[in-house]
């Protein structure tokens, strides 16, 4: 195996797929039960990838056998849900949600905060996520936003641009009106390649615009649709 080209570790795929603790896993690999495609593994450190296959040996019989394979998922994320696997302060996760729907161990591809909605992409490859992630991946995700306050030409103009704000770097952003005005609620589309914490919030924020809905529809190649808050969905997979 060519570590190069392998991205997840051996311990974490194992716990993954629902095999055992990493705890565990460290321990049966140093003891020499595990084979990667036949072969027998005993470096902690060793890593895999989609279409791998992870057995464990007993007395020269396999007590199982399990393929690592990439899986994805388009989710509609309400309001109210945490992008997180616990929250310590016992808030509601995105992921009490899905576990009860889909019994497989997942991450996920960036993040919605709690009062945000929409696509949230999950997958089981830690591998995928991090590609889906990277700037220079240069996904497109695509977000309806509804905001309180003038959106003049001129604010247009300089989120386009990109702009920074207390120190930090923003990217230019295509925005686009959706509809006139009702009063002094109006409903505009955002479209970034990168997404940093927060981003359209604090960008409206720092011209005086507050957002009162967003909804993300579409992350890369993948659209909500007529997903359904709540909903879960697979898909296939992103190819890297």
């Amino acid at each position: 195996m060519n570590p190069n080209n392998y991205g997840v570790r051996l311990n974490k795929a194992m716990s993954m797929l629902g095999m055992c603790s990493r705890r565990e896993a460290d321990r049966l690999i140093t003891s020499g039960h595990i084979l990667v495609n036949g072969i027998v593994v005993t470096e902690l450190g060793t890593k895999i990838a989609s279409g791998d296959t992870i057995s464990l040996s007993t007395g020269g019989s396999n007590v199982f056998s399990h393929e690592v394979t990439r899986r994805m998922w388009m989710y509609y994320k309400p309001v109210g849900l945490i992008t997180s696997h616990r929250d310590p302060n016992g808030r509601a996760t995105v992921f009490d949600d899905v576990t009860k729907k889909v019994r497989e161990r997942m991450i996920s591809i960036g993040r919605l905060d709690i009062n945000s909605e929409g696509l949230l992409l999950l997958t089981n490859s830690g591998e995928v996520a991090r590609y889906a992630e990277l700037p220079s991946t240069a996904l497109e995700r695509r977000y309806r936003v509804r905001i309180f306050g003038n959106l003049s030409d001129d604010i247009i103009s300089q989120l386009t641009m990109g702009v920074t704000v207390h120190g930090a770097r923003y990217a230019p952003m295509k925005l686009r009106r959706l509809q006139e005005p009702l009063g002094k609620n109006s409903w505009v589309e955002c479209i970034l390649t990168e997404g940093k914490n927060r981003e359209i919030r604090r960008l409206f924020d720092y011209f005086g615009i507050a957002v009162n809905r967003l909804i993300r529809t579409h992350y890369g190649p993948y659209a909500i649709g007529n997903l359904r808050p709540g909903e879960i969905r697979e898909v296939e997979c992103l190819t890297l």
